[in-house]
């Protein structure tokens, strides 16, 4: 699922493509709110993405199921 988040003061939001749900990155982002910490993402990747959770501005979720596209489908 691919994930973007605005960060406060940055021009650039960042974009990830995920396998967490909405609800665990949700979870990740309160947890870490509660804590005033760091919000830690990884990519599909392996790439991890540490945000701190009081700069986030938005989070924007694109589909968690991609619909298949092509002949064979």
């Amino acid at each position: 699922m691919e994930v973007k988040i605005g960060i406060r003061d940055v021009s650039r939001e960042v974009t990830l493509n995920v396998h967490q749900t909405i609800a665990e990155v949700l979870s990740d982002y309160s947890a870490a709110r509660a804590t005033d910490g760091l919000m830690t993402l990884t990519d599909a990747s392996g790439r991890q993405m540490v945000i701190p959770a009081n700069g986030i501005g938005y989070i924007e979720f694109g589909q968690e199921h991609a619909r298949p596209v092509g002949f064979g489908t």
